[in-house]
């Protein structure tokens, strides 16, 4: 058995949004290297990628559908759905305007049910399928500074498992990977120097956050493995799952 037949990707079909850099591009890039045919989504695409990347803002319902009418007329088959678009506003619920936050719902749990609900009758028709939503440890606690985005992901929770049930009898999955802090350019926007990322793995008690038991920030690699371990055989008896890789930042909530 070779590498790239390991985990059982070689001839399936894979979409996966927020692909131009960050987790979506690790977990595309991931899936390209265990032999499967990624096509990324994301709203700018800048850099050269090894797999076609389509410009696409999900929380335009009807350019989802579009660009959705398109990829099914090239091929009616799709085998992975990963969803990895994702953005942050960062401010109190005093400080947020409403475009923040309906804004952030919209790409971080419309957006999902936009990609979610085009495929869902190729998913019942083919009795098999495997969608992954990627959502974050902010949906399991309360964050100071980051209310809209927690609301947004625990809403992609919900979502991601009543669509699960719905679908479960027609053997397809659902399942979630939520991260925390990662190495990926979302942080760095957060944090300014070394000292800041010491403190993000130390803790803000000032903010009533925990620190990261692994003492380490996660990688976009770690994150991309949890994603390929659901989307593949091996988790063929899971679904309505949210694994959080998070490093115990959250202590199991």
């Amino acid at each position: 058995m070779t590498a790239r037949e390991s985990m059982g990707f070689a001839q399936k079909r894979v979409l996966v949004t927020g692909a131009a850099r960050g987790i979506g591009r690790r977990i595309a890039e991931r899936f390209i290297e265990e032999g499967a045919t990624v096509i990324g989504l994301d709203r700018v695409v800048g850099d050269e990628a090894p797999f076609p990347l389509i410009e696409l803002d999900v929380a335009d319902a009807s350019a989802v559908e579009r660009v959705c009418d398109r990829l099914k007329g090239e091929d009616e088959r799709l085998d992975i759905l990963v969803n990895a678009a994702g953005i942050l506003r960062l401010g109190s619920a005093e400080a947020l305007s409403p475009d923040d936050f309906s804004t952030t719902m919209a790409v971080n749990a419309a957006g999902p049910f936009h990609l979610m609900r085009q495929w869902i009758a190729v998913f019942k028709a083919q009795r098999s399928g495997a969608i992954v939503n990627i959502a974050s440890n902010a949906a399991h606690t309360p964050r100071i500074g980051m209310t809209a985005y927690c609301a947004s992901k625990a809403a992609l929770a919900s979502l991601s498992r009543c669509i699960g049930l719905e679908l479960a009898s027609y053997g397809v999955r659902v399942n979630l990977v939520s991260p925390g802090s990662t190495d990926t350019p979302m942080l760095a926007g957060m944090i300014a120097d070394e000292a800041d990322r010491q403190r993000l793995i130390e803790g803000l008690p000032d903010q009533y956050k925990l620190g990261i038991p692994l003492q380490k920030i996660g990688t976009v690699d770690e994150i991309a493995e949890a994603v390929l371990f659901l989307a593949s055989d091996a988790a063929s008896h899971i679904t309505l799952q949210d694994i959080v890789v998070d490093g115990g930042a959250t202590l199991g909530a």
